[in-house]
């Protein structure tokens, strides 16, 4: 059989008394062990975080930017005439004038209102293509873009970075306000520099190109739509509208009538009504003559019916004759309905033919209204670049003919080029934003929950926070049966948590200053934390090393001793109690009332004999230390189970029988704050705190929670049977 006898630890670090502040000092290991436990809800948040942040802004919209500079005459100290203004720039604060007024409303106003219509044309370019349908495009100020002005240190320049969603306009809007500042500053001084009357030579051209370029549209526009004037074919077009328009109305309403008199015919038809009862009918052709001729035969008939007999001859010829004028009467009757039908057929066709001419009149209207907007919007185009050039070659007239020209201090260096790539969203940018945040939510989330929950985890929770000992890190035994894993150490079974019992039978003989006999209660602060498994099994570590050991379930409330060693609960305090506590026997075993049982070599049970609702009675007699007492003198070693302290205080009570506390603890299930509450409470009394037992730690988290390392790598040492 192999030696299951433990290798002692490490001597324990002091623990701090708990009325001592406890200073929380982490180390890296701690500090991995809240990131390992957290690592599955603070790693998605984190990159759920980092991603969302770097879809949002990656799906920002693209901004281009271009820049243009400037260049800042150098001072001139010589001023010859005092016509001439000193322009130059001669301080820093004058430079950072000249910035302010780049930047300033004013500015952007005189930019705004500088371009053409083809340029505002190229700044809308693309915000066409998100605009609803109807919905008109921004205005200039609003499609401007951001500028950016800067004077580069140590030198005379200024940059003007232009951002828009377009490079071209950006481009132009930076390029724009070099033009525009220096023609600021050209109306700002009393007079003109040779550069300006230049500046306004080259503007002038430029304007002048941009004015028959203007004209050149609109005459080539007005050649493809065939355009003399507009205004008079529209007005042709609207009388023709109007014309066809009322014979339409016309039309419709004969078509209407002659469509009611049909349907009135079709009526009688199918009625079987006399169709003569209707006027179109009955004043159709020879429709009335034919009518007054058989009314006439019927007349002769009548007058021959009384001098002849129906077969006489002249009775038969009226009859004949009568037979014939109203065959002849129904074929009229059915021409004239025949004509009718004709009749709406071409009303049908007359008015299909003038809705369709109305409808091409309409289109004609219609594009002439569309044509006149263009139309207009390159007349207006032409006119307004006329002007400027008019306007501007007036001013360059003016600057010529002045004899003083003054020099303005800045000269347009580099003209801003469209940039060939977005300069935002910035990629690289967003990646190590959205890392950094990704990083910063990952630890936040992990120390945050660490520092919200404050359920006991760890060796440094036991050491550091609570400030007691930590006698041994039991495993997960759940996967044990109950009747096993309440007798490891005396069946000898499972290595692994064999080995933790005996560790913490180690810790606690180091860890105890009293001798044999002693009593060791054994308490947690909730129920379900495993107090009454490691008070078998320590129970059972002191018996298997020579002691002779005690196990009493003082759990007067919910009792479970008994059942885990399969035994009837009808003998033990509760019974004794009600006996009256005789304590005259040589030995208390030999007590029916009690009935101390031997539930393994050198190990004895004491049951609780029964449940109890009110087990102080019991508790607080003058009896039960007495019995204690004996019990100690009959024993090396007296191991009390008591109920949880956080759920009764019927512990606090068992304590001030007892000599050394043990304190049970579950992995993840009570407060830190509530386990120093129940400790302080027991060190108030006479009792000695030997430790925590942190209970039901899986091989993993035994692992990384403590230094206990010796678990995964126990089979390879001492091989898989014991």
């Amino acid at each position: 059989m192999a030696d299951l006898s433990p290798t002692p630890p490490a001597p324990p670090r002091p623990a701090p008394h708990l009325d001592d502040e406890v200073v929380e000092r982490r180390t890296l290991r701690d500090y991995y062990v809240i990131i390992r436990e957290r690592l599955w809800i603070a790693l998605p948040l984190a990159l759920l975080v980092a991603i969302g942040f770097a879809y949002h802004k990656s799906r920002a919209t693209p901004l281009y930017q271009s820049t243009a500079s400037m260049r800042v005459e150098k001072p001139e100290r010589v001023i010859t005439s005092q016509e001439i203004v000193d322009t130059s720039i001669s301080s820093d604060i004058e430079l950072n004038t000249y910035l302010q007024v780049i930047r300033s409303a004013t500015m952007r106003s005189r930019v705004v209102g500088s371009f053409t219509p083809d340029e505002i044309k190229l700044l809308q370019r693309p915000y066409l293509a998100t605009l609803a349908p109807g919905q008109q495009p921004p205005g200039v100020g609003g499609v401007v873009g951001d500028i950016t002005v800067e004077a580069v240190r140590n030198s005379f320049l200024v940059n003007i970075h232009a951002r828009h969603r377009d490079p071209e306009a950006a481009a132009l809007v930076a390029n724009r306000y070099v033009s525009e500042f220096i023609r600021y500053l050209l109306e700002s001084v009393s007079g003109r520099s040779e550069d300006a009357v230049e500046f306004l030579r080259v503007r002038a051209d430029e304007l002048r190109r941009e004015a028959t370029a203007a004209e050149q549209r609109l005459l080539d526009y007005m050649a493809r739509n065939n355009l003399v004037s507009l205004d008079n074919s529209v007005n042709i077009v609207a009388d023709r509208l109007k014309t066809v328009n009322a014979a339409l109305q016309e039309a419709r309403l004969g078509r209407l009538a002659t469509e009611d008199l049909f349907r009135q015919v079709d009526t009688f038809r199918r009625e079987g009504r006399n169709l003569l009862e209707l006027s179109y009918v009955a004043n159709h052709g020879t429709v009335p003559s034919l009518r007054a001729q058989i009314a006439e035969l019927v007349r002769t008939q009548t007058v021959l019916s009384e001098r002849y007999l129906e077969r006489h001859p002249r009775m038969i010829d009226v009859a004949n004759s009568i037979a014939v004028a109203q065959a002849q009467l129904e074929k009229a009757v059915q021409l004239g309905i025949a004509d009718l039908e004709a009749t709406l057929a071409k009303a049908r066709e007359r008015e299909a033919s003038l809705q369709r001419e109305y409808e091409a009149q309409e289109r004609e209207q219609f594009r002439l209204r569309d044509i006149g907007v263009e139309f207009k919007s390159l007349e207006a185009t032409a006119n307004i670049a006329k002007n400027n050039y008019a306007e501007l070659l007036n001013r360059l007239t003016q600057a010529t003919s002045s004899s003083n020209l003054e020099k303005i201090p800045v000269r347009r260096l580099d003209a801003a080029v469209p940039a060939g790539s977005p300069f935002t969203p910035n990629l690289h940018a967003i990646t190590r934003s959205s890392i950094l945040l990704g990083l910063a939510v990952f630890f936040g989330v992990a120390f945050g929950l660490s520092f919200i929950d404050d359920r006991i985890k760890s060796a440094w929770d036991v050491e550091h926070f609570i400030g007691a000992n930590l006698l041994g890190i039991i495993p997960d035994l759940s996967n044990l049966k109950d009747e096993e894993k309440y007798r490891l150490i005396l069946k000898h079974q499972n290595e692994r948590g064999s080995e933790s019992f005996l560790g913490i039978y180690s810790a606690a003989k180091i860890h105890s200053k009293l001798d044999f006999p002693k009593a060791i209660l054994v308490t947690s602060t909730i129920p379900g934390e495993g107090k009454t498994l490691v008070a078998s099994n320590l129970a059972g570590c002191f018996a298997r090393h020579g002691k002779r050991t005690l196990i009493v379930d003082c759990d007067l409330r919910r009792p479970m001793l008994h059942r885990h060693y399969e035994m009837p609960n009808d003998q033990g305090l509760l019974k004794w109690h009600e006996a009256g506590c005789p304590l005259d026997a040589p030995r208390l075993s030999e007590l029916p009332e009690l009935g101390i049982t031997s539930v393994g070599e050198n190990i004895d049970l004491l049951r609780s004999g029964g449940r109890s609702k009110t087990p102080t009675e019991l508790l607080e007699s003058p009896a039960f230390p007495k019995l204690i007492d004996r019990l100690k003198r009959e024993y090396d070693l007296v191991v009390v189970d008591s109920p949880p302290l956080g759920a009764v205080s019927d512990s606090l009570l068992i304590a001030e029988s007892t000599d050394e506390v043990v304190y049970v603890c579950r992995f993840n299930r009570a407060l830190r704050k509530h386990i120093r509450l129940y400790i302080r409470a027991l060190r108030q009394g006479k009792n000695e705190l030997l430790g925590v037992v942190l209970n039901g730690l899986s091989e993993r988290r035994i692992e990384y929670y403590s230094n206990y390392r010796y678990y995964r790598s126990y089979k390879k040492y001492y091989g898989t049977a014991s």
